[in-house]
């Protein structure tokens, strides 16, 4: 008589484990076996078959490689895994726990097969997860109770400010106008919302995620993920949900902030704090376009940054404007529902594949992470490093190349190589879409965006292209720019967001200053390290101008780094019995003149980069995408530079 299996039943811990060491990644996996075993000649053992290359050779060299980054030999792989089949049991614990800097380095060497420098190191202990952000300034007092810091926003900074917070013993309030925490994925949640940096990068370094089921999550999965941390830190306490700031006016002769808030009852009250941070991000309001007839229209019109969920698109004839990473992702979603799909496109990106997008993380994979020793770190160290700094000779400009190409450099040329193969690719016999789909700027100057099936959606025979604009909307469709009538039942405007600098709160600091008059109503935002603005004391602005890595990584990293050097200030103002802390003006001009010495040579503002889109204010000036290597940017918020600030004593 066979036993019967139950297919639904969990597998045998020595049948996971077998199954995990047959489908994870070898290069964590042979970290594990250091750490379990303590053999740390088995970097030199497995090292010595691995060609150890400079970070991001083929991206300065513009040769593309034959395989990808950081991928191990098939036969040094198999090898690996059966000295796993030997060594690893269910129970296996780690001999070796984190390494010392340099035993670490040469086994991030080894696990990238590229060369870390030890500037990288201390990045990439927290980054990965190995220890917690370190503490710089001294920590010898604790916060009084009337050392109160409110937060305006609960999404992801907001969260991890407000964890930060609690692990400093600073008492905080965090102010969230909607319902619910996650900013971002609380309000995108149109068909087909995901995240289009890696699962297991794009979270908190502190609160790594086993159970991941895509290499890029679902806004849905995000959410679920942020709302767990939430829970586990317990900060819900600490949340006002439905309360909208209105105000926040700086009051000198108390050296606080009064906060105005009011809630959906349009009760309003007004809170005391000695600091602010906003954690609003800078896109949050939907971009609706002025077209002529929009409110005629008889059937749905819908912007995808206030998705309505009963909205029924089946049988339904749809017209998308837009060609971001919004776009792509409701086409492809959809394109199986409707009965007719028209996509309106005025200014294409530059696409490309990446087969993990919609990839699902086998169950070996999700089994190694949660239960092998050390292995979910260093998957995380090698999807950061593949993701950051390595990019950053893309967007930067070699002006010898650039006088006479389209793209800006051999680097960028590659990219821009990759995205037309791939588009001769999915469309060998419509050379009509491979010209409609062709951007006319280089790569970069607006964002790569990573196909999940957009290109595929574009093939089907119920989908038309359109490289134009809305002219006009009338009853029963849009009128195109080049001459064509659509017919709709539903109009699906993903034209993304309006960029927001904290300027829709009215804050006010010394001497009556506006924040929003001071940024020129968010036209022209500058602030020290992208978080501190003269005039205005113990405010700290998180997503701030020129913080975005626009190069590589995620907003993870800055909210993490703009966290830390938060926390780092506090602790500076209560342990030296000081009342404020303010950045200079020259601070902030001379930090504001490195900033755009440095973009001048990128394809966001050199000669050339005449491109629409949010990352240049209206003067051609860059004033989202942060200069810096995120490495560079790290460091230089580990702690306060004292003098860069002026201070006022208790």
């Amino acid at each position: 008589m066979t036993d019967t299996v139950d297919a639904g039943a969990p597998a045998r811990p020595e049948t996971a484990l077998h199954q995990a060491i047959a489908e994870c990644e070898p290069a964590p996996l042979l970290m594990t076996l250091i750490h379990v075993t303590g053999d740390t000649g088995l970097l030199d053992e497995f090292g010595a078959r691995l060609t150890i290359e400079e970070p991001g050779n083929h991206y300065r060299t513009g040769v593309r490689p034959t395989a990808a980054p950081g991928a191990y030999p098939d036969d040094v792989s198999a090898d690996i895994r059966a000295r796993a089949r030997k060594l690893l049991t269910t129970d296996s614990v780690a001999k070796l726990q984190v390494p010392d800097d340099d035993l670490f380095r040469r086994m991030a060497t080894i696990c990238t097969t590229q060369h870390v420098d030890a500037e990288f190191i201390p990045l990439l202990l927290e980054q990965s997860g190995f220890v917690g952000d370190q503490r710089h300034v001294p920590v010898t007092k604790t916060p009084p109770a009337d050392f109160e810091v409110i937060v305006i926003g609960a999404g992801m900074v907001g969260i991890n400010a407000a964890i930060k917070l609690s692990e400093a013993d600073f008492p905080y309030t965090v102010f969230e106008e909607r319902d619910d925490i996650g900013g971002t994925w609380h309000r995108n949640t149109y068909p087909g919302a995901a995240v289009d940096t890696p699962s297991h990068y794009y979270s908190y370094s502190f609160e790594l995620n086993p159970e991941w089921s895509r290499y890029y999550p679902t806004g849905p999965e995000y959410q679920d993920y942020l709302c767990g941390v939430v829970e586990k830190y317990r900060l819900r306490e600490h949340i006002r949900f439905g309360t909208s700031v209105r105000s926040a006016t700086w009051l000198e002769h108390e050296k606080r902030w009064e906060v105005v808030t009011e809630d959906r009852s349009g009760s309003v009250s007004r809170h005391r704090a000695r600091a602010v941070v906003t954690a609003l991000g800078f896109l949050n309001a939907a971009n609706i376009p002025d077209v002529p007839g929009m409110d005629t229209f008889a059937g749905r019109v819908v912007h995808t940054a206030e998705w309505d969920t009963s909205l029924e698109l089946r049988g339904k004839r749809v017209v998308v404007l837009g060609t971001g990473c919004t776009s792509v992702q409701v086409v492809a979603s959809i394109v199986d529902e409707v009965e007719a799909l028209d996509v309106v496109v005025r200014s294409p990106h530059w696409l490309v594949p990446e087969k993990t997008v919609g990839g699902d993380v086998p169950e070996g994979e999700k089994w190694a992470m949660a239960n092998l020793p050390f292995y979910d770190r260093w998957f995380r160290l090698r999807t950061y490093w593949f993701a950051s700094d390595n990019l950053y000779p893309l967007p930067r400009i070699d002006d010898e190349w650039a006088a006479t190409h389209l793209s800006a450099s051999p680097a960028n040329d590659m990219v821009m190589r990759t995205a037309q193969e791939y588009l001769q690719q999915s469309f060998p016999d419509r050379p009509d879409l491979i010209e409609k789909l062709t951007p006319d700027f280089r790569p970069y100057a607006k964002r790569i965006v990573k196909d999940p099936g957009f290109f595929k959606a574009l093939n089907r025979d119920h989908v038309t292209l359109h490289r134009a604009s809305f002219l006009e909307v009338t009853a029963d469709g849009v009128h195109t720019t080049d001459g064509e009538f659509i017919p709709a039942d539903v109009i699906i405007l993903a034209t993304g967001f309006r960029l927001e600098f904290t300027t829709t709160i009215d804050i006010t600091g010394r001497d009556g200053q506006v924040l929003a008059d001071v940024w020129r109503g968010g036209e022209d935002p500058r602030a020290y390290l992208g978080m501190q603005v003269p005039g205005f004391p113990n405010l700290f602005v998180s997503a701030g101008p020129n913080s975005a890595p626009n190069h590589g990584a995620g907003h993870n990293i800055t909210g993490e780094e703009q966290v830390h050097y938060l926390i780092e200030c506090l602790r500076y103002l209560l342990e030296n019995d000081l009342a404020t802390m303010e950045v200079t003006p020259q601070a902030l001009d001379d930090y504001n003149r490195r900033v755009d010495e440095a973009l001048d040579k990128t394809v966001w503002v050199h000669p050339g980069a005449e491109v629409n889109g949010y990352y240049r204010n209206s003067a051609g000036r860059a004033i989202v995408p942060c200069p810096w290597r995120l490495v560079d940017y790290w460091t230089m918020l580990r702690e306060p530079h004292p003098e860069d600030l002026t201070f006022v004593p208790n």
